[in-house]
């Protein structure tokens, strides 16, 4: 079982998975001298995503790329719009997945088989904050280790 964490309440979906991807990149792994994640999300989010990672901060420098790019497989921070995406087969990514979109994947089972740490970030918007308390849901029913910090006056 995959351990899922749900940040939820988050006003500033891209600013926050900047923070977030910054410190999960900071922090110590004994297997791994560098940690690997995959993000997945909208194209729009994405490249919101991708313009505030080269501006985020003046002094830390967080390697991204698309699944499609042909360095991505030696990329610690990959961007993917689909978790079908066939990109993702040809990944050795496997730390962290960050979920920044709103479908719930076909297949939990899989992906929690691949990636032992699931962040779902959900936002204020209505429709956000439904489409997380629906997967919130589907990964309980699964039987999975589920962590929630709410972000309410972040």
């Amino acid at each position: 079982m995959a351990r899922i964490d749900f940040h939820s309440q988050v006003n500033n979906k891209p600013q926050y998975s900047c923070r977030l991807i910054r410190k999960i990149m900071a922090s110590p792994n004994e297997a791994t001298p560098m940690r690997n994640i995959v993000v997945v999300g909208s194209r729009d989010f994405l490249k919101q995503l991708d313009e505030q990672l080269w501006s985020f901060s003046a002094v830390d420098f967080l390697p991204h790329a698309w699944g499609s790019d042909d360095f991505a497989a030696e990329t610690p921070i990959v961007f993917l719009e689909s978790f079908e995406a066939d990109e993702l087969d040809y990944l050795p990514h496997g730390d962290v997945l960050i979920h920044v979109g709103r479908d719930l994947p076909k297949s939990v089972e899989a992906l929690a088989g691949r990636f032992p740490r699931i962040v779902e970030i959900v936002s204020t918007d209505e429709a956000d904050r439904q489409a997380g308390r629906d997967r919130y849901k589907a990964y309980r029913d699964q039987g999975h280790e589920l962590h929630n910090f709410d972000q309410t006056g972040q």
